[in-house]
């Protein structure tokens, strides 16, 4: 992830016009960031609810899997180009077509794993990662702490939760997935709150450049999907 410091190379007649054109960029580059994230989840959680409602598409696509792994290779591809080269996710429409695609693949992969789900956990595990994401939004906007500061907490902690998970997978003890369900949600919740901060920048010691808007949706857009794969795993094992 970047953790770019703001720059502008505009020259400005003094500082006051300095800081209101700064300001004025960022507020415009947080709009747009959330304009595509809200695009982002519209149609994740549309494919979710198609896959959950229609048996016929859920019977399809089971019975084609071929299509699973498209869409896996589709969403490791898009990632992995959006995240390593500045050149395609700084220019239009290349940044566009690639979450595009991102988004759909995903939406794909979230629906036939959310399809072994009733709809009632569904809806539970969409209302509870709707508070949960708007609550932390509010707290990291408003917040005087510093949690750009703590990128190396971050990145050990996603490494422990991987190695945690993997022990848990092998022994699949209830009590051990239901303990790394909890942790992957507060994890990511930290995740959202760490990156919404690098999105706001200002007095924050990190920030991501406004050029970065489709790489600031995409980690955004990721943090919110993470939380709502904890939550409704979660919500799962509760009403069993």
């Amino acid at each position: 992830m970047s953790h770019d410091y703001e720059s502008y190379t505009e020259p400005l007649a003094g500082s006051d016009n300095m800081e209101f054109s700064d300001k004025s960029i960022r507020m415009g580059f947080i709009r747009k960031v959330y304009m595509i994230l809200m695009a982002q989840l519209l149609v994740t959680f549309g494919m979710v609810a198609v896959f959950s409602l229609s048996k016929d598409v859920n019977t399809f696509f089971r019975g084609n899997p071929a299509f699973f792994y498209v869409a896996l290779a589709g969403t490791l591809v898009c990632i992995i180009t959006l995240s390593c080269c500045g050149n395609v996710r700084r220019r239009t429409p290349h940044n566009y077509i690639f979450l595009g695609i991102f988004t759909v693949c995903e939406g794909f992969l979230l629906g036939t794993a959310a399809a072994s789900f009733t709809g009632t956990e569904i809806l539970i595990a969409v209302g509870i990662t709707l508070v949960v994401t708007l609550s932390l939004t509010v707290f990291a906007f408003q917040t005087k702490f510093d949690f750009t500061t703590c990128g190396m907490f971050v990145f050990v902690s996603i490494i422990i939760l991987i190695m945690f998970g993997l022990l848990a997978m092998i022994l699949n003890n209830p009590i051990m997935n239901i303990v790394y369900s909890c942790l992957g949600a507060l994890l990511f919740s930290f995740y959202l709150i760490y990156d919404t901060q690098l999105m706001i920048g200002g007095n924050h010691k990190f920030s991501i450049s406004p050029e970065e808007y489709v790489f600031a949706a995409l980690t955004l857009y990721l943090d919110v999907i993470n939380i709502f794969l904890y939550i409704l795993s979660l919500v799962g094992k509760a009403r069993q």
